[in-house]
């Protein structure tokens, strides 16, 4: 495995929030081939295909750990156990049409799910960084033309996205309140940030409602590719790029505690921001077959049209670029769904990943 944090996460003790979902398996494997003690804390996989079943990875890591982040109690007795050093929070309720069936529910993972999280962190004195994923989405979204900074107001139209957007309030309270980078060293030892990737895509998603499940579902049944919203535009990127950018942080995080406890974003370059219907041509094109459907519905749920990060600060404090164009992006999540039902899903992921850091 190629490393790029330099031996930084051999034998550090890693919990992973969410480590069944999509990002959080990805996460997983690439931390155990770093050589880190990797803690896994989640719900049920989605799926009997879902990438962490396929990979085999919870029979790897050091713990993998059904629990629900609801349960407070339950969250610091698993911290107070396994004593991580640094955490990354990746579980939560992640889809926006389902948010219109179940908001309270939503609301109830995304933030107090959150805020047990950091009531752990708080009352276990082995953690040193914490990474709170969100989304791009948190941002309180009028469609501008430019893409999103750090310091633009949060927001949200339904609810999952204001789920996410109320988590950066309280995280940026728990940073100011009990993790404030003025009282390190005195009153406590942690660094905390939170992230914001945009739309991720990769091999080994399932999910209902977004477009490369969706796409590979109906290629696989031989069907028309159904897009409910072809001219949505948003900043796609590979798994493993928003991931390279959490992993960078924790690691500058450790070695600098007070100064990249914040918000960051970690989105494509520009080329890449591009609308459903060209995802889903991409796709047919490096999968090899395939067919699209225009299945716009006047009357569908509302879902923003418009929406793309700006990366300047990632790039210019962490070092971090995008290593894939579309192109480079969509030819490695066509390539894990092709192979997927014949080979070693582990080594396969091993090898997207190396693929990925020799870009």
């Amino acid at each position: 495995m190629i490393d790029i944090f330099n031996d930084f996460y051999k034998g550090k003790r890693v919990l992973v929030t969410g480590h069944t979902g999509f990002k959080g398996s990805w996460l997983s494997i690439w931390l155990h081939e770093l050589g880190a003690e990797v803690v896994g804390v989640g719900l049920e996989p989605y799926s009997e295909r879902d990438n962490f079943v396929l990979s085999g990875i919870g029979g790897k890591i050091k713990a993998d750990i059904r629990a629900d982040i609801r349960d407070g109690k339950l969250m610091k007795e698993i911290f107070e156990e396994y004593q991580p050093e640094i955490v990354f929070h990746l579980a939560a309720q992640p889809l926006v049409r389902l948010s219109y069936e179940i908001p309270f529910e939503t609301y109830e993972v995304n933030v107090m799910g959150t805020i047990n999280v950091m009531e752990a962190i708080r009352c276990t004195n082995s953690v040193k960084v914490g990474v709170m994923i969100t989304t791009d989405k948190c941002y309180d979204n009028n469609e501008q033309l430019h893409g999103y900074v750090e310091t633009d107001p949060f927001g949200g139209y339904d609810p999952y996205s204001s789920s996410k957007g109320a988590c950066e309030v309280a995280i940026q309270s728990w940073r100011r309140s009990f993790f404030n980078p003025d009282d390190y060293g005195k009153k406590h030892t942690v660094s905390l940030a939170s992230v914001r990737a945009g739309n991720v895509i990769g091999g080994g998603d399932w999910a209902l409602d977004r477009i490369i499940p969706d796409c590979i579902r109906a290629l696989e049944a031989n069907r028309p590719i159904e897009i409910r919203s072809p001219k949505a535009v948003r900043p796609w990127e590979h798994v493993l790029e928003p991931l390279s950018g959490y992993m960078l942080l924790a690691q500058k995080m450790w070695d600098s505690p007070t100064e990249y406890c914040e918000g960051w974003n970690f989105g494509p370059e520009e080329e890449s921001v591009s609308t459903v219907w060209e995802v889903a041509t991409e796709l047919i094109q490096y999968y090899g077959c395939g067919e699209l459907k225009d299945c716009s519905d006047p009357n569908a749920l509302h879902e923003a049209k418009l929406l793309m990060l700006n990366v300047n600060k990632a790039k210019s404090r962490l070092g971090w670029n995008p290593r894939l164009n579309m192109q480079g992006c969509m030819e490695l999540v066509s390539d894990w769904y092709k192979r997927y039902k014949t080979e070693n899903v582990y080594s396969l992921c091993v090898e997207e990943i190396n693929k990925f850091l020799s870009v």
